[in-house]
């Protein structure tokens, strides 16, 4: 098994298990970045759209209501419990969007088969973002346009530090680079997108949600980071999340997250 598929199937094994709770607290807290997403597309009735790294759907959803009449939404994600959770939702939806397995390295699409391509809260755990940047210049259309949202690094954006300062306990994913601060500086990515045929720019907004208290935040976020840490160093990971960021643990705290909002344009 290459290191690509290790690290593949690392992830799907993360995201399966955290998928239930992601569904029941995570998708109301980043509400506010899909639709910050879903205003800078500006979507348009009868456009076709790709959600890439659709998760349970959320961003799919809104967007299929943007783009009638006429419209269609593609929704793809690498996880299949996080698939049948977005396959959900477009069955109670009032109007359906489709669901699909892939990945941003290689999107189930045939060449500029979408005028736009969303991405919310998904590049930064790209393996490999080159083959990405090209997969994404090839299914959009002459002049279609990319939006995606990524987190800012640790200093600006509290979830990052969370999941961070959880992480120094885990041992190292199979491949670097990947994880909720991965794109803090987004200018690499910027620029495999414009050698793929992307102009793309970064705007910024300073988005939040709250947790009551320390117990429920550490249950939703920890997930991603601690699934697989032994009791003791999962403790140790909770103390020091604790320490640097709750030092009440029974308070509430609101997370401020400096998000970042890739604007591009095919050419």
């Amino acid at each position: 098994m290459s290191n690509r598929e290790e690290g593949l199937a690392w992830q799907v094994g993360v995201w399966d298990r955290i998928s239930q709770i992601y569904w029941s607290e995570i998708d109301r807290r980043f509400a506010p970045v899909v639709d910050h997403v879903l205003t800078w597309a500006d979507l348009q009735a009868g456009e076709r759209v790709l959600d890439l790294g659709t998760g349970t759907g959320a961003v799919a959803e809104k967007a299929a209501l943007a783009v009638e009449p006429g419209g269609n939404v593609v929704a793809i994600d690498i996880s299949p419990e996080m698939l049948a959770l977005a396959g959900r939702r477009a069955d109670q939806a009032s109007l359906k969007f489709q669901v699909e397995e892939g990945s941003a390295e290689s999107i189930p699409a045939t060449d500029a088969s979408f005028d736009v391509i969303l991405a919310s809260l998904a590049l930064m755990y790209v393996i490999d973002r080159p083959a990405a940047a090209r997969e994404i210049a090839r299914v959009l259309r002459p002049g279609g346009r990319l939006v995606a949202s990524v987190w800012a690094g640790p200093d600006l954006c509290d979830i990052v530090k969370f999941q961070q300062t959880a992480g120094r306990f885990a041992p190292p994913p199979p491949v670097p680079g990947v994880g909720p601060g991965a794109l803090a500086d987004p200018q690499p990515f910027l620029e495999e997108l414009a050698r793929a045929g992307i102009d793309a720019r970064v705007e910024t907004e300073v988005l939040g949600f709250d947790f009551g208290d320390f117990a429920s935040a550490w249950e939703a976020l920890a997930g991603v980071t601690t699934a697989m840490l032994t009791p003791e160093h999962r403790r140790e990971a909770q103390a020091a999340v604790q320490g640097t960021m709750w030092p009440n643990p029974s308070e509430p705290r609101h997370f401020s997250n400096t998000t970042q909002f890739i604007i591009g344009l095919r050419q």
